[in-house]
């Protein structure tokens, strides 16, 4: 499966936990940990979680299991899926290490695309 799918199916996980404030990050001119970052926000701790159980089981469904997973049960969880590297934060958190401004010279994508049909 490639980049283009799992975030299809990683975006379409959160917005239906109603993560917050999803963006996705094209990071493959930048560095070599992944082609992607997702980023969103929940806003307490059994949505952070919900969130990420969910992306975790719709991913697995396709058949892709998470590399290493970071931070379960914390304010920050992050899902390592290779190519894609998913962080859920609560809204302090992901103010505090402001993860879009430190990789703002990657491309900003439109994940409008991901959540139609």
């Amino acid at each position: 499966m490639d980049a283009q799918e799992i975030l299809k199916i990683a975006v379409k996980a959160i917005d239906s936990k109603k993560g917050e404030d999803i963006q996705v990050i094209g990071i493959t001119d930048l560095t070599v940990l992944a082609d992607y970052f997702v980023i969103a926000t929940g806003t307490n701790s059994t949505q952070v979680s919900a969130i990420a159980d969910e992306v975790e089981f719709k991913l697995g469904e396709a058949g892709i299991k998470p590399h290493h997973i970071e931070g379960e049960k914390t304010p920050w969880v992050c899902l390592d899926f290779n190519s894609v590297v998913v962080h859920i934060f609560y809204k302090e958190q992901r103010q505090f290490y402001q993860l879009e401004r430190l990789w703002e010279d990657g491309t900003k994508i439109d994940i409008t695309k991901y959540l139609e049909g």
